[in-house]
């Protein structure tokens, strides 16, 4: 009975969770972060919560703090005034404390920043990723002949076509028509830069956010631990759609990535609509499995 119990759980969470579970966004009265599909992501998460430990103590005694002061050192309670200027013992405490602390998350800090900025891998694949108004361009460095396309935002009138009604896996403001493709467990070099205006490649679950500048070319990494379907945004006001220039990347299997990437060559839409298919039927399988164990 238990484990009869425990497979229609199971079952019922795959159902609840299966239209998202390809896919990485925002979520109604999300607190947090996203989850994280990177270990740069990992460590961000752990600084957050690490950081967390000071600001709340800090936070309540200073409020603390002033409830005294109001209470004990109103006019009512307080009629003369202390007319004390100075505290040696006050002044070392307020000023040694805040060293203390600010050491405690500059060394974590500095070690995340160069993790970011530093990595002790070399890259297996380099996306160039172009910011225009109002969409992202992407220039795959293979070899003597770069793949090269653009992203654009999907439009509603356009998702019947593209194959991407399931608005759960393909959102509103976040899908777009031309998904970046990598390998799972693959060291990416991003580099990014802009055309027109400032921009910001913005991939909460890679942890990843850099800005675009014209004529300038900025470099980060990703390497992404888990398959799925990721979603971030421009995060640099760049215009009257800034709103309206999301970011996804596809994260798939080393096999998946190799067929798509040799038939992207010749035919990039038939190339993605195979991938989706591949990936689809992937996630339609397990529905089927969480309904057979009902």
């Amino acid at each position: 009975m238990k484990n009869k119990a425990f497979a229609v759980l199971a079952a019922i969470g795959c159902l609840l969770f299966a239209s998202t579970a390809f896919a990485d966004q925002p979520f109604d009265w999300q607190k947090g972060l996203q989850p994280a599909a990177t270990s740069i992501m990992e460590e961000i998460r752990w600084f957050e919560q690490y950081t967390l430990w000071f600001i709340v103590p800090i936070t309540l005694f200073v409020l603390a703090l002033l409830v005294v002061v109001v209470v004990k050192f109103r006019e009512g309670a307080n009629p003369v005034p202390s007319k004390t200027s100075h505290n040696t013992a006050i002044e070392v405490v307020w000023t040694l404390g805040p060293v203390i602390v600010l050491l405690f998350l500059a060394v974590p800090s500095f070690q995340l920043l160069t993790k970011q900025l530093a990595p002790t891998e070399e890259p297996e694949l380099t996306i160039k990723a172009t910011g225009y108004q109002w969409y992202w361009g992407y220039e795959y460095q293979i070899g003597e002949s770069p793949l090269s396309f653009d992203s654009i935002l999907l439009q509603e009138g356009d998702r019947a076509a593209a194959g991407k009604e399931d608005k759960g896996v393909y959102p509103r403001l976040l899908a777009v028509d031309n998904e970046v493709v990598v390998p799972v467990g693959k060291h990416v070099r991003l580099l990014v830069t802009a055309a027109d205006v400032i921009h910001a490649f913005a991939m909460p679950s890679f942890g990843v956010k850099i800005d675009a500048v014209p004529g300038r070319l900025n470099e980060t990494w990703f390497k992404a631990d888990r398959e799925g379907l990721f979603y971030g945004q421009c995060s640099e006001l760049c215009g009257k759609d800034h709103a309206y220039m999301p970011i996804a990347i596809r994260v798939v299997s080393q096999e998946k990535y190799d067929t798509w990437l040799a038939a992207a060559a010749t035919n990039l839409g038939d190339a993605n609509k195979a991938l989706m298919a591949s990936v689809d039927g992937a996630a339609k399988s397990v529905n089927v499995a969480a309904n057979a164990a009902q």
